[in-house]
């Protein structure tokens, strides 16, 4: 549910600014998928895609950097969009990914796709899965690899946002308001996962997100 986070704050305040205070909680919760599968990950992966995400950041700040707040709502709302028609269309379909034997140049391309989409949105997870998963990765060193992967690029962020002149006190203390509610709802996700289907509760969560990323790019056109 968190990838509703970013849309849902945008809807009342800047999308930048609503970034710069999920941020700080993204970097505490990484620390545990890190530590928990810090002996589990792929290099190849990491090698090529995370030059390729610090290049898709950059993109990412200049584009926060030089356009309108609106252009930015709109931009988290089309990414909210296109993230649910796509984790709903691999639900039902399958996923159109990358040939699993493609090489680390096409890699890099996606880690830009993500490293973008991530600096916007903190979105970054389809470009990344659709070439990492093809690779049939054992579980274990996926699951790593995308918590070690994330986990640096949620600290590339950092000094983007440091730029942007969004890391204020105000904030910060948003943030760590914030912190212990996020831990907390961790739990909650534990307790309805094992009450609800897990099939029909993805599929409400990517349908609200269509729904709020329609609403914010209505926003931005009005």
């Amino acid at each position: 549910m968190g990838a509703l986070a970013l849309p849902l704050i945008a809807i009342t305040i800047s999308p930048v600014r609503a970034a710069a205070i999920l941020l700080p909680i993204l970097i505490v919760q990484d620390v545990v998928g890190v530590w928990a599968f810090r002996r589990d990950w792929d290099g190849y992966v990491l090698g090529w895609m995370l030059p390729g995400a610090a290049i898709g950041i950059a993109l990412g700040y200049v584009f926060a950097a030089s356009v309108r707040v609106d252009v930015v709502l709109a931009m988290v709302g089309a990414i909210s969009v296109v993230f649910g028609l796509y984790r709903l269309w691999i639900a039902r379909r399958g996923s159109a990914t990358a040939a699993g034997g493609s090489p680390g140049w096409v890699g890099a391309m996606f880690g830009v796709a993500s490293g973008f989409t991530s600096q916007v949105a903190h979105a970054g997870q389809p470009p990344f899965q659709l070439w990492v998963l093809p690779r049939n990765l054992p579980r274990d060193v996926l699951v790593g690899t995308t918590a070690i992967f994330f986990a640096v690029v949620n600290w590339i962020k950092v000094p983007a946002y440091v730029a942007l002149g969004q890391f204020t006190a105000a904030n910060v203390i948003v943030s760590a308001v914030l912190m212990p509610v996020a831990i907390a709802s961790t739990f909650a996700g534990v307790w309805l996962v094992r009450r609800v289907s897990p099939a029909r509760f993805y599929t409400a969560i990517y349908w609200l997100m269509i729904a709020v990323g329609i609403k914010l790019v209505w926003d931005a056109a009005a």
